[in-house]
C-alpha cells in the first residue's frame, strides 16, 4: 500500500474514533468544545501531512510505525492507551452529567479559550521540532544513518516534541471544558516520562554521540527544571 493510501486510511480510521469517543458519552452533538478540539486536530494533521509529504516523506513513514520492538514500550502503550481514551471520554460524560459544574461551577469560557491557544502552540512546537528531526519515529529504535540532532529546539531540551505533548495533555481538559478530565491527563505525564527514560537508555547505548549530547543539553523536557 502506498504512503498516501496509508495516510488516508489512518485519517479515515482515527477521526471517526476520536469523534465517537467524545460525542457518544456526551449524548449530544451540541458539545461545542469537542467540535473546536476536533477542528484543531484535523487542521494540524492536514498541515502536517501536506507539508512533510512533499518535504520529508520518510518522516511520515516513520510516524506510521506502530509495532514496538521493546517490551518496555509495549508496556508504555498498555498504560498510555486507556488513559488517553479516558481523557477524551470523560469530558463528554462531564458535558452530559455536569460534574464540573456541580463541583466548581464549570469551566469558564476564558479558560477554554486559553487552553485551546496552548494546544495550538503545542501543535506548532511539534511541527517545528519535526522539521529538525527526520528520525522522529513513532517507535523507539535507532536507524542506520541516524545522527544526534543538536540544533533548533534540541539546543534547549533533549525531547522538545515530548514538551509539546505535555502542553497538549495539560491543556486538553480545559479545552474540553472538564475539570474531572485532569485525572487521566495528569496520570499521562509520568507514563510519558517512563517512555522518555527508556528511549534515552536506547539512544545512549545505540546512537553514537548521544551520551555526549546529554552532557551539554542537561534538561529533558523543561529548561532548568527537568
Amino acid at each position: 500500500m502506498s504512503l498516501k493510501s496509508r495516510l488516508t486510511l489512518r485519517l479515515v480510521l482515527v477521526l471517526p474514533m476520536v469523534v465517537a469517543l467524545m460525542f457518544a458519552p456526551a449524548g449530544s452533538f451540541r458539545f461545542w468544545q469537542g467540535w473546536v478540539f476536533v477542528g484543531i486536530f484535523v487542521v494540524f494533521n492536514a498541515v502536517f501531512v501536506a507539508y512533510f509529504y512533499r518535504r520529508d516523506p520518510q518522516l511520515l513513514e516513520r510516524r506510521l510505525k506502530n509495532k514496538e520492538p521493546r517490551r518496555e514500550q509495549r508496556q508504555f502503550k498498555m498504560l498510555w492507551v486507556p488513559l488517553w481514551v479516558g481523557s477524551l471520554v470523560l469530558p463528554g460524560l462531564d458535558y452530559r452529567f455536569r460534574w464540573s459544574a456541580a463541583l466548581l461551577g464549570g469551566v469558564p469560557v476564558w479558560l477554554t479559550g486559553v487552553s485551546l491557544v496552548i494546544i495550538l502552540i503545542a501543535w506548532l512546537l511539534v511541527l517545528y521540532v519535526l522539521r529538525f528531526n527526520s528520525f522522529a519515529s513513532a517507535i523507539v529504535q535507532v536507524e542506520a544513518g541516524q545522527k544526534v540532532i543538536t540544533n533548533g529546539p534540541y539546543r534547549v531540551v533533549r525531547h522538545p516534541m515530548y514538551s509539546g505533548f505535555v502542553l497538549m495533555i495539560l491543556a486538553t481538559p480545559g479545552a474540553l471544558g472538564s475539570y474531572v478530565a485532569f485525572v487521566p491527563a495528569l496520570l499521562l505525564i509520568p507514563v510519558l516520562v517512563f517512555r522518555l527514560r527508556d528511549e534515552e537508555r536506547v539512544l545512549r547505548q545505540e546512537l553514537p554521540g548521544y551520551a555526549e549530547y546529554c552532557k551539554h543539553t542537561r534538561f529533558r523536557l523543561l529548561p532548568s527544571i527537568f
